[in-house]
């Protein structure tokens, strides 16, 4: 399950470039939509940091050993 929820937001976080980056080309830097969808982006990936950093901690990720 945690796995599914990490790949759904790695896949909306490229999504979510890929529209800032449409949403730069139609509106030739003119609009807001950009820099929406950009920090959508930054939400989106700081979001899954704190999420691996939680999997981590409760043991749903396991450490690296050697």
């Amino acid at each position: 399950m945690f796995k599914i929820v990490i790949v759904l937001m790695l896949f909306a976080v490229i999504g979510s470039l890929l529209s800032g980056l449409i949403f730069l080309y139609r509106d030739q830097g003119a609009g807001t939509r950009t820099v929406k969808a950009l920090t959508w982006r930054i939400g989106l990936s700081i979001g899954i940091f704190f999420l691996l950093m939680i999997g981590f901690r409760f043991g749903l990720i396991p450490g690296y050993t050697q």
